[in-house]
């Protein structure tokens, strides 16, 4: 692993359990066992190193919430395995994200104190909405969704479902409470398929 890696991954670790604004640049030189000019010879400011840390933030996301979407042929069995991924690969990667989501972390810290940099994260929200309300309009094409559904409806559900689970597993880390949540949406998404 590189300098630079090895700072964003720290970043990452100490922005997900401390939060961004309260996480020093010191702190996060001290932990890799770098210098200043070892940080800021690779980031220009802590702002930018936010935005690469939000980068692998994301990448991680894809990496861990898209395994085996392509071997499943059904719009709404790709749904089913991002919920069961989001549970048991994205929510339990303590090593990236010890504090929970981090972009839910992000979006309560951030959003009233630099909402520039809630906006970034929110953007990713956005396209998780719009990858599901895709998935859910594959499904209405493919006669495998019930016609009376509202998509829009569907994707808040799933969407708030999601971060609902991500919170409360952030503070109780109850694994029951959270099979509970997963499991209630994949029920739903089976009564709402035809």
């Amino acid at each position: 692993m590189t300098l630079k890696e090895k700072i964003v991954a720290e970043a990452l670790r100490q922005f997900s359990t401390k939060g961004f604004l309260s996480t020093s640049t010191s702190e996060i030189i001290q932990a890799v066992g770098t210098s200043k000019g070892g940080l800021y010879n690779h980031f220009r400011s802590k702002e930018q190193l936010f935005h690469a840390a939000l980068q692998q933030a994301q990448k991680i996301w894809r990496q861990r919430n898209l395994i085996g979407l392509d071997s499943l042929p059904k719009p709404l069995d790709k749904i089913k395995r991002i919920l069961e991924n989001y549970r048991d690969y994205y929510l339990a990667d303590s090593e990236n994200f010890p504090g929970g989501c981090i972009f839910v972390n992000f979006t309560v810290e951030l959003s009233d104190q630099q909402p520039h940099l809630a906006e970034a994260v929110n953007d990713g929200f956005y396209r998780f909405k719009d990858m599901l309300k895709r998935l859910l309009k594959e499904a209405e094409g493919d006669g495998s969704l019930k016609p009376e559904v509202d998509i829009r409806k569907v994707v808040e559900i799933i969407f708030s479902g999601l971060l609902g689970a991500c919170v409360m597993y952030t503070a109780d880390k109850s694994r029951e409470d959270l099979d509970l949540t997963i499991n209630a949406l994949v029920e739903y998404l089976e009564q709402i398929s035809t």
